[in-house]
């Protein structure tokens, strides 16, 4: 392109020297008619901006539940826990039961409410949950990452915070299978040399 360029401009002035003003003025609509295809590329460009930013503008998800409600799922072991979450006082009804006689004990207590507290909302939200599968410790766990879910999608700005402190990250850990030969996945007999 860049040698087209040059070798426009030369041909006239060297070929048709009187009719120079004559040149220029045909070269100069020539020139105009390119300008005006430039501006059309130009909004063509500006309408693609606002695509841009729209779509960038949908990337951070700020707060798609309408009126602050929200329902996820968690999983931990053979737990499932599918939670729905909505403003309210701090109440929670697990499979119909209060957080207290579900889990009876403190430490899966503050497992549970380690996520509202963190994001300082201990009181802003009833949570109501549907539990099964798995034992206590992974139903709490499980409770806990459906919990740390919702709030995400209740407002968004509170992803960061729960995500340093890890309430978004799913524990894989499951039990190992047992193995043939062996009384459980890694226990084997004893041994007796005689």
């Amino acid at each position: 392109m860049t040698s087209t360029e040059p070798e426009t401009p030369e041909t006239p002035e060297v070929a048709e020297a009187p009719e120079t003003g004559a040149v220029a003025t045909s070269e100069t609509p020539a020139a105009t008619s390119e300008t005006p295809v430039a501006t059309s590329e130009t909004p063509a460009a500006t309408s693609e901006t606002p695509v841009a930013t729209s779509e960038s503008a949908a990337a951070p998800r700020p707060s798609r539940a309408a009126g602050g409600n929200a329902q996820t799922v968690g999983r931990r072991k053979e737990a499932v826990v599918r939670v729905r979450v909505v403003p309210g006082t701090g109440q929670f009804k697990l499979n119909g039961r209060t957080l207290e006689e579900y889990f009876p004990n403190k430490v899966h207590q503050q497992l549970i409410k380690d996520p509202l507290v963190l994001v300082e909302k201990p009181d802003s939200f009833d949570i109501f949950a549907n539990l099964h599968g798995g034992g206590v410790s992974g139903q709490a766990g499980a409770l806990r990452l459906a919990i740390a879910r919702a709030l995400i999608e209740v407002d968004a700005d509170d992803r960061p915070a729960l995500k340093k402190a890890g309430f978004l990250t799913r524990d894989a850990r499951a039990t190992e299978r047992k193995k043939y030969g062996l009384k459980k996945a890694r226990k084997a007999p004893q041994y007796s040399k005689r």
